[in-house]
């Protein structure tokens, strides 16, 4: 049975490439019918940070990347956490040492000058309490292996130097702790970014040393920002968090970051989770770095709100919606209906709305529309006839964007003008702007009667 991992150390946020690699590994083991495990590598105790586990496990669960099995914890499976598991390793630090791939190093914490013969090479522990870490003793010869998407490396085993494997403090490396825990969990493949190539020798080493049959490795490409760098969290692309605090939702950032390195082919680019455990392949991943395309990010995004149900959307807009417009006299619910299908990321309604609470001291030229024939005289005339229409209006009619444009329309014929020509002028008078969200019949239902004849009364004042 398959069986994959995510082992990430809790110093901080999810990455967005720990996030890919949660993901992959989860998409794998249910493609397989296998076993997706949560391990928490926290044997660098000086790194941790309070809160990264919870923060690691709150996101998994909102993205839908639920683990398998793991220590029962107040009636629910918990993550395995190597800090609880040191004995385990010391046995095994033992272990080595009696079988001679390993050796007790007494050197000082931080001592340049180690080597095999300055160190107390020894099968026995001395007396006394002085403090040792053990280390691997590196066998002469090369070492080699095979990656499913690099294909086969080989390492002079002359690189490699003698490995801490337990620490003077009792905790073990890293590299250790992987390999015990990844041998006793049954882990069959091992899904990690490249950055953690150079570390397959040493592990395949201690799988020799063991015994053990080691596991397929799969590495996956680097994620680099569209500027060809690192993510950061200065750029704001580094971290799930950031992304969710700029208004992206969680399905559209999973699809997406699923497609960061992996190319399911025939086209398609919108899937579900469970579309993605259907169509995921280790064939279909990549050896070029994958580069997080903002704009991509976004026009994806934008599918998805399109495709909320309303009420949805604006359950999750109306937090966004009350931030940018503080005015309780405009309809709420119809700026929402407007902007639904022309915002791609929810942290943009302010942005998008600026024009809303206070009308912006706006240049004539907005009203020129070359391509429709308008000029700011056509607009001036246009809004003239329209205003005095509009004041007669019953109150009940400006409810309904619906009830609106038909009333411009029937004026519009009357008038025997293209409809662009009275429709243009009254929206950039309602929005002060060239380009705003929404027409103006939408905008006219959005304002009311009273907001909306007061700032076309003040367009007719600029336009004298």
């Amino acid at each position: 049975m398959v069986r994959t991992r995510f082992a990430p150390s809790p110093t901080g946020f999810m990455h967005i490439g720990g996030l890919r690699t949660a993901l992959f590994c989860y998409l794998y083991a249910k493609k397989m019918d296998g076993t997706f495990i949560l391990r928490i590598e926290d044997t660098d105790q000086v790194r941790l940070v309070e809160g990264a586990v919870e923060g690691l496990i709150r996101t998994l669960n909102l993205t839908g990347i639920h683990y398998d099995e793991g220590p029962v914890v107040g009636g629910d499976y918990g993550p395995y956490v190597q800090s609880e598991r040191k004995e385990i390793y010391m046995v095994h630090g033992h272990e080595l040492v009696a079988n001679g791939h390993a050796y007790y190093c007494f050197c000082e914490k931080g001592e340049d000058a180690h080597s095999r013969e300055n160190c107390a090479v020894a099968r026995e522990l001395p007396d006394g309490e002085k403090p040792f870490a053990i280390r691997h003793l590196i066998p002469p010869g090369k070492t080699s292996f095979v990656d499913l998407v690099f294909g086969e490396i080989t390492v002079d085993n002359k690189e490699i130097e003698d490995q801490v494997l337990i620490k003077a403090d009792g905790y073990p490396t890293y590299n250790f702790a992987n390999v015990i825990d990844d041998h006793l969990m049954k882990i069959t493949h091992i899904m990690r970014g490249t950055e953690f190539l150079p570390s397959v020798p040493k592990h395949k080493l201690l799988y020799e040393a063991f015994g053990w049959t080691p596991p397929t490795y799969v590495h996956l490409p680097l994620i680099l920002s569209a500027d060809g760098g690192k993510l950061s969290k200065r750029k704001g692309d580094a971290f799930f968090e950031d992304f969710i605090e700029k208004g992206f939702l969680v399905p559209a950032l999973v699809n997406f970051i699923a497609l960061l390195g992996f190319s399911p082919g025939g086209g398609k680019e919108i899937f579900s989770l469970d579309e993605l455990v259907q169509i995921f392949d280790i064939k279909g991943l990549n050896k070029a770095p994958a580069v997080l395309d903002m704009q991509k990010l976004k026009w994806m995004n934008g599918e998805y709100i399109k495709a909320l149900p309303f009420d949805e959307f604006y359950g999750l807009a109306r937090p966004y919606l009350d931030k940018a417009v503080k005015r309780d006299d405009v309809d709420k619910e119809l700026l929402a209906k407007i902007i639904q299908s022309r915002v791609a990321v929810l942290g943009e309604i302010a942005e998008m709305l600026d024009f809303v609470d206070t009308l912006p001291d706006y240049n004539l030229d907005i009203f020129i529309n070359n391509k429709n024939k308008c000029d700011a005289e056509t607009a001036k005339d246009m809004l003239t006839k329209v205003l005095p229409e509009l004041q007669g209006l019953d109150e009940n009619k400006w409810q309904s964007n619906e009830d609106i444009f038909d009333f411009i329309k029937d004026f519009v014929e009357a008038q025997g003008v293209k409809t662009t020509l009275v429709f243009w002028p009254l929206r950039c008078a309602l929005s002060g702007k060239e380009a705003s969200p929404g027409g103006a019949t939408e905008l006219l239902a959005a304002f009311g009667k009273e907001e909306s004849l007061k700032r076309i009364n003040i367009a007719l004042e600029k336009l004298q």
